[in-house]
């Protein structure tokens, strides 16, 4: 997995554990809801799809906005590498309960 200390932003994080908690979104619906920018959120949709972290699933009452589901195995993976890091201090206790 190339996402490294450092080189990860910290919004992917909190994006992995609202898309586990809420279950799929789409960009604006992610962005409102962590009140983040629209780049932010973009950039680290971007990052988390080519770690195949997310899948992008087509949002059938709006082509335009797909939505992004989590893939379990490897978001799971990843919050355990970094686990006690301040990294994953914006990861919902809740998240953590619907991965074990």
């Amino acid at each position: 997995m190339s996402i490294r200390t450092g080189r990860t932003p910290r919004s992917t994080f909190a994006i992995i554990s609202t898309l586990i908690c809420d279950g799929p979104m789409c960009p604006k619906e992610i962005s409102v809801k962590l009140e983040m920018a629209p780049r932010t959120v973009s950039f680290a949709l971007k990052k988390l799809l080519s770690e195949k972290i997310l899948r992008r699933i087509p949002n059938l009452l709006d082509m335009r906005r797909p939505k992004y589901h989590v893939n379990m195995e490897q978001a799971k993976t990843l919050l355990e590498k970094y686990r006690n890091t301040p990294f994953v201090s914006c990861v919902s206790p809740l998240a953590w309960r619907k991965m074990v």
